[in-house]
């Protein structure tokens, strides 16, 4: 459902060969993990994969839409309505509170401000922050702050979820929370999730494994199960 074939970023007027050679596909009903050095070039998958950074070389297809073919205007809204993305630096409003925050995406949709904010508030009490749906991103602590960008990742039900390091700022706990509900969503035939981590306590909740190295995909690990998500 989503591949990428030998891209390559290019920057300024450097030539900066972030992604070389790379083959790469996540498959609906999967969770896909990809590891590797810092420096690998795993973040620049992702934002390539999402539509956020253009390929200079190869090919991109998500969802059955060629990415290359896509306007700006045409890419956004598609992200908008096919994609959730939880960044690594969260990217909350500071103005907003934690549900004005996560009803975003659906407003954006067309979804009317209570509807998204009762759907944003619900999954904000999946992801336990009942107590903090009031808070301003800077009344909230990192790991929170995760949760919350997380609960806008999900709350749009996207066909396609990319976490860059979704437990970094977690509890071992917490971070189980937060995969099962991430091996959950991809449990569904028309879903799929890639997730970039240097957690390898969570690497059993995946069903493949993409090891990444100096721009490429070095090797590809089927796993024979995903962990149990209740």
């Amino acid at each position: 459902m989503c591949s990428v074939r030998k891209e390559c970023q290019s920057s300024g007027e450097t030539r900066v060969e972030a992604l070389r050679e790379t083959d790469f596909e996540a498959r609906f009903g999967e969770l896909t993990f990809v590891v590797g050095p810092s420096g690998s070039g795993k973040t620049t998958l992702l934002s390539v994969v999402a539509g956020l950074l253009d390929h200079d070389e190869g090919s991109l297809h998500v969802l059955d839409s060629d990415m290359g073919a896509l306007s700006n205007a045409e890419r956004l809204r598609f992200r908008r309505q096919n994609i959730g993305f939880l960044f690594q630096q969260y990217n909350l409003l500071p103005a907003l509170n934690a549900v004005e925050n996560v009803a975003v995406p659906l407003i954006a949709n067309g979804i009317p401000r209570k509807a998204a904010e009762e759907r944003a508030a619900a999954l904000l009490e999946t992801v336990g922050l009942a107590s903090r749906m009031m808070a301003l991103p800077s009344e909230l602590s990192g790991g929170q702050q995760q949760r919350v960008a997380l609960a806008r990742a999900l709350v749009h039900d996207p066909k396609l979820v990319i976490c860059d390091e979704p437990t970094a700022a977690l509890d071992h706990k917490t971070g189980d929370a937060v995969m099962a509900l991430l091996a959950q969503h991809a449990l569904s035939p028309d879903r799929a999730v890639v997730v970039v981590t240097h957690d390898t306590r969570v690497l059993e909740f995946g069903d493949r494994i993409a090891y990444m190295d100096d721009g490429r995909i070095t090797q590809i690990e089927e796993r024979p199960a995903v962990a149990e998500v209740s």
